[in-house]
């Protein structure tokens, strides 16, 4: 199909409707095959390639589930209160309340205000990191040549600059992210050794514990060994259900998480959410 003319564009623009690409977003979320609730539940539905990035708003208590489908997916992940950006992921907080450098299953994701932004409630990979933060430009330059957005081995911060503009937010915004997938331990000197993936098909499911903006950058880890640039598809998942509540084994599970929930509910009552 010609596409000199301007005619010719747009018939061949009209032409690619209902095309599918292996890594695109699905509108409405609801044609997404195979969902894991009910259609009409699902709210976002995405693969993010290697190398890409996504971003939404999310209301409070829907699930975001991100799987690893090839096992060389790494989720670099920030979050911010939707309508008070000033509130955001803080890995700091995260780990040191919770006496645990570990992300899993029932660990919180902290605001820097001692609020739960998201809780994890299921994982069956095991390999993520709140320690190291994503990639920058200087580091992919070094190792691959270039780091910029429109190279073939974008950085994660790059990418995040670019998902944090078009949610009203700059460079200024991000703090340290963390990531799922690809693992990293402690030893007992402090040094970190890179674990990697435990392969094909690992997910995490999170829930919103408040209106939040997710930021995704799917780009390989910092300590990853391999001189290849290796990134693999990400699915992105989430569907509406409920907030965790008092008396769920969640809230209550430590005196830390429930001090956070507790926190949280505080600022949603008086702001007549909850």
């Amino acid at each position: 199909m010609a596409t000199a003319t301007t005619h010719g564009a747009r018939d061949h623009a009209r032409a690619q409707e209902g095309a599918r690409a292996d890594a695109m977003p699905v509108v409405p979320a609801s044609a997404w095959p195979d969902p894991p609730c009910a259609a009409g539940q699902l709210v976002w539905a995405e693969t993010v390639a290697g190398g890409g990035y996504t971003h939404r708003v999310l209301a409070r208590g829907t699930e975001l589930r991100l799987t690893d489908l090839t096992g060389d997916a790494c989720a670099h992940l920030l979050l911010f209160a939707a309508d008070r950006p000033w509130e955001r992921l803080n890995t700091a907080d995260t780990v040191k309340v919770q006496w645990n450098a570990y992300l899993g299953e029932n660990r919180l994701l902290l605001s820097g205000q001692g609020r739960v932004l998201a809780s994890v409630t299921t994982d069956t990979s095991g390999r993520h990191d709140a320690l190291c933060g994503t990639s920058t430009s200087a580091r992919n330059s070094v190792r691959y040549g270039d780091g910029s957005p429109q190279s073939g081995y974008p950085a994660g911060r790059e990418l995040f600059k670019l998902a944090a503009a078009k949610s009203g937010l700059s460079a200024r915004d991000l703090p340290p992210s963390v990531s799922f997938f690809q693992g990293v331990t402690v030893r007992e000197d402090g040094a970190l050794d890179f674990t990697g993936s435990v392969g094909p098909g690992g997910s995490v499911t999170l829930r919103a514990e408040q209106d939040v903006t997710v930021l995704l950058a799917n780009v390989p880890h910092p300590l990853d060994p391999r001189t290849a640039y290796v990134a693999g598809p990400l699915e992105v998942l989430a569907w509406r259900a409920a907030p965790t509540a008092p008396g769920d084994p969640l809230w209550e599970a430590t005196p830390e998480g429930r001090r956070a929930f507790l926190n949280t509910a505080g600022i949603l009552a008086a702001r007549g959410i909850a």
